[in-house]
């Protein structure tokens, strides 16, 4: 399979892709009561849903389950968006704090906070990024701070106007910079970006392709609600409220 990308080799891109399928086996592995109610499912929505979309509990049941792989597999994806400038010259991917650390030619530096989606922040986060890349500029005026974002809107590069405690502040040194131009920045290549993502599949094929069959294991919750009680509806409730009054497994 051919390989086109000039600004990360072939060897690190493809450790890269693999890495990040590996992150995905683990939301194969089955699935059991106990994982399933780790953070504790809220039984109350599930039966508004039931009644409301016209589903049965099974139904409800899969798409949590759905749900919770799903957002399991974001922070796969966020591993794959951060991790790869690794492997990028003059950047660094800090063990915490930064996400990504790209050092310039002059040898000022680009502190990141990189998001998957550009809606994933809401008010306080943002203050807080915010006020955090201001501290960083105040110590060194020359470096910027970009709030990277893999799912922009649109393509851009722009300041980042952000409210905190109802004052508009404004800084051409902290902005707001979809994936696309990071990469043009980083790489000199305008669509760097753009290459890979066309390189991707054919990565992934590559890679699946030489490793196990990957597949969904059979899970086991439905099976163990039923051994709760035959009434799936009260089976949720107990596996939910089971220290509350009234309630008992």
């Amino acid at each position: 399979m051919s390989y086109n990308l000039k600004f990360i080799s072939q060897c690190d891109f493809e450790n890269h892709v693999k890495n990040t399928i590996k992150s995905y086996k683990q939301t194969l592995e089955t699935i059991d009561l106990k994982k399933f109610n780790a953070n504790i499912i809220d039984p109350i929505k599930m039966t508004f849903d039931k009644y409301i979309f016209n589903k049965t509990f099974s139904r409800i049941i899969e798409d949590e389950i759905s749900r919770q792989r799903d957002k399991s597999n974001n922070n796969a994806i966020g591993y794959f968006h951060q991790n790869i400038f690794k492997y990028f010259n003059n950047c660094e991917v800090p063990k915490e704090g930064w996400d990504v650390i790209f050092i310039k030619n002059n040898g000022t530096k680009i502190f990141v906070e990189m998001k998957n989606k550009h809606n994933t922040m809401n008010s306080s986060s943002s203050q807080k990024t915010y006020i955090q890349m201001q501290n960083q500029i105040m110590k060194c005026p020359n470096d910027q701070c970009f709030l990277v974002e893999a799912i922009a809107p649109k393509s851009k590069n722009i300041p980042w106007s952000c409210s905190v405690n109802k004052q508009h502040l404004e800084d051409t040194r902290i902005r707001r910079v979809s994936m696309d131009k990071f990469y043009t920045i980083v790489t000199g290549e305008k669509d760097a970006f753009y290459q890979m993502c066309m390189q991707l599949p054919i990565t992934i094929e590559k890679i699946i392709s030489q490793s196990d069959r990957l597949f969904v294991q059979e899970d086991t919750v439905i099976k163990e609600l039923n051994a709760l009680d035959i009434d799936m509806q009260l089976a949720l409730y107990k596996l939910a409220f089971n220290s509350y009054d009234g309630f008992s497994l």
